[in-house]
């Protein structure tokens, strides 16, 4: 990798931290903020309300994640031409799903009684509709963010595309939180947020335009063929919310039928601290994504081969860290967590951390078949798996508890693991022992005793 691409990953996960700090900002600033202006009752319901338009996050049916694959691909063969292509005909082919399903939205909130339907007693039923109008409207343009900000990606600026992104969500968080300061109510409240994506959702397009003038907003290079040739991998994208779904509410209604609401407190709880690790994971993925689209669409497969060693490897190496800390505070940490009403179980644990190893191999190996679109019959491979592992889990749970239970999660791990490793050192023309030899390599500006020297050079005190 050349000193460009070693910026890019770096800037990628720190702009990847960024962002999960403002997630988790987000959740400790609102709830006592909400609770502290409009009490308990209030903020119960709208917190009901507003899962409701979270469901319009599909609407896309995964043309925008496809879209920038395509795009960055097309663009690293300086083909700009096509990129262009694409993004106008996925712009409009969006702007279309979306109008579509703000008019299925509006039928549906003058039809049916919101309020009623989800036992609202303070917010009323004009004002729950309200709510849900322009709370989904703030999801939708979020649907066109993304592929705003896929311009960013194809032109290796990915990371200051998703800083930009990061920082629109807080500002209109915060816009929202001083609507609950200064005493609006929840519609006003849900009003001003979606006044604010909008805002955000221009500005971004505004600065799209300007900083790659090539990018055009127009229907001139739009063509249905574009949209024809993305459609299955559009789709196929959608298998892996599916697929997330069956493996995280499935598994635990399997163990709800096979052990009662005792077994899903425990196994649910313990699995919700393991997953921890998962999200550290998944940053590697998201970090490396553009870079191996970039190397793919220019054919240089020695810096794909590249790419993907040491993807896997940095996931291993936090996966093995993340899975030693919570081997030895996980139990304490679990136990406090439930103020002492869920018994820790340091083997049930060790089981589920174990499930985290043998996923972030696969998981990262599997961010190359998706950044190049060729995921259709990998997402296949886990809806069915994961489907027969719920009816594994409850067996496997009736059997051993919720040790089985989770027994049942790391044969899933295991199968995924036979397919897409080998799948994926296909399409990157490597061989397992070479893959592995790959990923036991430091390279030597890693290594520690060049870190140390590094130390050593700019700290001259240490040398005596």
């Amino acid at each position: 990798m050349d000193s460009s691409t070693k910026r890019r990953l770096l800037l990628g996960f720190l702009v990847g931290w960024i962002g999960k700090l403002s997630g988790s900002m987000i959740q400790l600033i609102q709830v006592p903020v909400f609770l502290h202006a409009w009490g308990k009752p209030l903020f119960g319901e709208w917190m009901i309300i507003s899962a409701v338009p979270s469901y319009l996050s599909f609407s896309n049916i995964g043309f925008g994640n496809v879209a920038g694959n395509e795009m960055t691909m097309l663009a690293a063969r300086d083909d700009r031409e096509g990129a262009l292509r694409v993004f106008q005909s996925c712009w409009w082919l969006i702007m279309f799903l979306c109008i579509a399903v703000i008019a299925l939205l509006s039928g549906a909130l003058f039809l049916l009684p919101a309020a009623k339907l989800l036992k609202l007693s303070i917010i009323g039923e004009t004002d729950a509709k309200w709510i849900i109008f322009y709370l989904g409207i703030s999801v939708l343009f979020g649907q066109l963010e993304q592929l705003i900000q896929s311009a960013y990606r194809c032109v290796g600026r990915y990371p200051f595309g998703g800083f930009v992104k990061n920082m629109m969500a807080l500002t209109a968080f915060f816009c929202m939180i001083l609507s609950v300061m200064l005493g609006k109510g929840a519609r006003t409240t849900a009003l001003i947020y979606a006044l604010a994506n909008l805002t955000g959702t221009i500005f971004f397009c505004t600065l799209v335009r300007w900083q790659i003038p090539w990018i055009r907003f127009g229907w001139q290079y739009a063509r249905f063929n574009e949209i024809r040739k993305l459609v299955r991998p559009a789709i196929a994208f959608m298998g892996f919310p599916l697929g997330n779904a069956l493996n995280l509410q499935g598994t635990l209604l399997a163990v709800g039928y096979a052990l009662g609401h005792d077994g899903v407190v425990v196994f649910g709880t313990a699995r919700t601290v393991s997953r921890v690790a998962l999200q550290m994971v998944q940053m590697v993925n998201s970090t490396f994504e553009p870079e191996m689209s970039i190397a793919y669409g220019a054919g240089n497969l020695p810096l794909v081969r590249t790419l993907l060693r040491r993807a896997c490897q940095l996931a291993l190496i936090v996966a093995f860290a993340l899975v030693f800390a919570m081997l030895l505070g996980g139990p304490w940490f679990l136990n406090h967590w439930t103020l002492g009403n869920v018994p820790p179980s340091r083997g049930l644990l060790a089981i589920l951390l174990l499930v985290v190893v043998l996923y972030s191999l696969w998981s990262t190996s599997s961010t190359l078949m998706t950044s190049i679109n060729r995921h259709q019959r990998l997402a296949a491979v886990y809806i069915v798996g994961t489907a027969l592992n719920c009816v594994l889990c409850y067996f496997f749970a009736r059997a051993w508890g919720v040790n089985g239970a989770a027994v049942s999660l790391l044969a899933s791990e295991i199968v995924m693991n036979l397919y897409v490793v080998p799948a994926c050192l296909n399409i990157a023309h490597d061989t397992f022992p070479a893959f592995i030899a790959g990923m036991l390599h430091y390279p030597h500006s890693l290594r520690p005793q060049t870190l140390w020297a590094r130390v050593r050079r700019s700290r001259p005190g240490l040398e005596s």
